[in-house]
């Protein structure tokens, strides 16, 4: 009978993810809100088809495990020390601001000295799970904002292992909280752990790969991450902290990409099931009772992040006032340790059972309202932008004969080229944070739109006779192709295309020296598997040539009909063929073995 609810339960959750997880993300809400969502209809509160989200939310809390484990698999501990006024400052700033801030919200509205402080402290931390998977889905990690949230996260799941710790300490019936000696126990089982990842893990490891049983590798790789999570627990600390130090220690490992992807299905499952079981906590006969007092209470909470969070990311240097937004809106939610430690909390009696209850309430609907406060954030943060005219870098040096526009990972070769035949030049970039990059390595370059004519005259293209459009942005590179070539018709324009659209939409505009970013560099990167494989130099030569001659036609003949999709594809299509057919005539020959 036991089996039988079990794979009545399991239908239930994948037929409420399938159904609400793509139609979130199709109304541009995310997976994450869609997993919310369904926890909240199939919940006990909504249409009671799970009864129990306790017992499938403590299964799902690995998903968390296996995030934590992936997070030090990408985080070694060279990079950590890299970004230790990150994660120290800026995370042990938020993590102390937030908390005295909740917790004079807290004492204010009547709870004591102590149990405010608790409160603070809990809510003080953000959903890691959360908030990397809507940042990871939007391809914003590695933004500015995306790299101050994950060094706070990273110090927050630091901080929540002695906060475990402690609040037992805190509890009337704890006689002296946590002993010496079980504190001795924990540093043992971490230098253990840390002894055990350094010298045996690899070994385990090659003899799964050894063994070229891919499921053998695998279930390895199961093994480690929960038994790393296991040591931990028993040693009373948290699981993810066990997690986190194997990935960490692995991450210089040959093995690293392997474990991931092994590991990376059954983090995307398990962190969808925690996101369902949290939404099937949502009290929903809570909200409805007392509807004003919860969410004024969640309000405030997300309020007092925010107002933690902005001036600390800006007094750390993330100075783009939007990505500083940006930022506070991604962690203002409550995180998943909340649920952990209000049930510490509850066990010890550090606060009333009914407040505990509101309060994870109020922790679940600020995850559901955090993609709507982080669409907002990035709204008005464009749209501040485009209200203010930016200032731009005065350009009174003397004029240039070269003109590069977009200083990017292509205009900073072609500025190198130039220099080592000492020709100066005027590069102009529109990311501020990029120029900051380039100027900290002792480049000189402006900060200014080369779409716009007086940024252009300014920069002295008249008096130039080069231009090197190396924009990234297709349509900006467009733009601003037409603005050099309607007012400064006598300067050639030399310019980067990121694919065949963007070459003709060049070409149409009579621009014909037009490079494809990828073209040349794919073609020499086959030259090198050609020979591996044995090919000769000059068979390899012949096939390249060859290759690039005929597409290099192609893409003018396309030019006339490039708007039509059909005709395209029939166009491909017929050189495919002639190609075969020209280099089956000229088969080069494999060198024997």
């Amino acid at each position: 009978m036991l089996q039988v609810d079990l794979l009545q339960q399991s239908i239930i959750y994948l037929l409420a993810a399938i159904i609400m997880v793509p139609l979130s993300r199709r109304l541009g809400f995310g997976s994450i809100l869609g997993y919310l969502a369904a926890g909240i209809i199939i919940g006990p509160f909504g249409a009671k088809l799970v009864h129990d989200p306790e017992h499938i939310l403590h299964f799902a809390e690995l998903g968390v495990v296996f995030l934590l484990f992936v997070v030090g698999l990408e985080l070694q501990p060279s990079r950590l020390w890299v970004l230790r006024r990150m994660v120290f400052g800026l995370g042990s700033a938020q993590v102390l601001l937030s908390t005295v801030f909740i917790a004079a919200i807290a004492w204010s509205l009547g709870s004591g000295g102590k149990p405010a402080l608790i409160i603070g402290l809990i809510l003080a931390l953000s959903s890691t799970a959360f908030v990397l998977q809507m940042l990871a889905e939007k391809k914003e990690l590695t933004s500015a904002h995306g790299r101050a949230a994950f060094s706070i996260l990273l110090f927050q799941d630091l901080a929540a292992i002695p906060l475990i710790a402690i609040l037992p300490m805190l509890g009337a019936g704890a006689a002296g909280g946590v002993s010496a000696g079980q504190l001795g126990i924990m540093a043992l089982t971490i230098l253990g752990l840390i002894f055990v990842g350094r010298y045996l893990l690899r070994p385990v490891l090659q003899i799964a790969a050894s063994s070229k049983i891919p499921e053998i590798f695998t279930a390895t790789a199961l093994l480690v991450v929960i038994g790393a999570a296991l040591i931990m627990q028993f040693a009373g600390m948290s699981m993810v902290l066990g997690a986190f130090i194997a990935g960490m220690l692995l991450a210089d490992s040959e093995y690293r990409h392997q474990l991931e992807g092994d590991i990376a299905p059954f983090k995307g499952l398990l962190l969808g099931l925690f996101f369902i079981a949290v939404g099937m906590t949502v009290n929903l006969g809570l909200l409805l009772e007392s509807p004003l007092r919860i969410l004024v209470m969640v309000t405030l909470l997300m309020a007092a992040k925010t107002a933690a969070l902005v001036p600390l990311a800006r007094y750390f240097g993330i100075c783009d006032k939007r990505s500083a937004w940006s930022l506070a809106a991604a962690m203002s939610q409550g995180g998943e340790f909340a649920f952990v430690l209000f049930a510490i909390a509850t066990r010890e009696a550090l606060l009333p059972s009914g407040l505990i209850d509101e309060l994870i309430l109020v922790v679940a609907l600020s995850m559901l309202i955090t993609p709507f406060a982080y669409m907002a954030a990035e709204y008005f943060g464009k749209r501040s932008e485009a209200g203010v005219e930016p200032e731009y870098d005065d350009m009174d040096d003397p004029h240039n004969d070269i003109v590069i526009a977009g200083f990017g990972r292509v205009g900073q070769i072609v500025g190198r080229l130039l220099r080592m035949v000492d020709r100066s030049f005027t590069a102009l970039e529109i990311d501020s944070s990029q120029v900051d990059v380039v100027r900290r390595y002792g480049n000189i370059v402006h900060y200014g739109d080369a779409s716009r004519l007086d940024v252009l005259r300014a920069a002295g293209v008249e008096h130039a006779s080069v231009f090197v459009l190396a924009i990234d942005d297709i349509e900006a590179s467009v733009q601003t192709a037409e603005l050099v070539g309607r007012h400064f018709p006598h300067v050639k324009i030399v310019a980067r295309a990121r694919n065949r659209r963007h070459a003709h939409k060049l070409m149409d505009l009579g621009i014909q020296n037009v490079f494809r970013e990828t073209f040349l560099s794919s073609v020499a990167l086959t030259k090198g598997v050609f020979a591996e494989l044995g090919i000769s130099e000059q068979d390899a030569d012949i096939v390249t040539r060859s290759f690039v001659d005929r597409d290099e036609r192609l893409l003018i003949e396309q030019l006339a009909f490039h708007q039509s999709e059909e005709k395209l594809q029939q166009s491909a299509r017929d050189t495919a063929a002639e190609l075969d057919q020209l280099l089956r005539n000229d088969a080069p020959k494999q060198a024997s073995d």
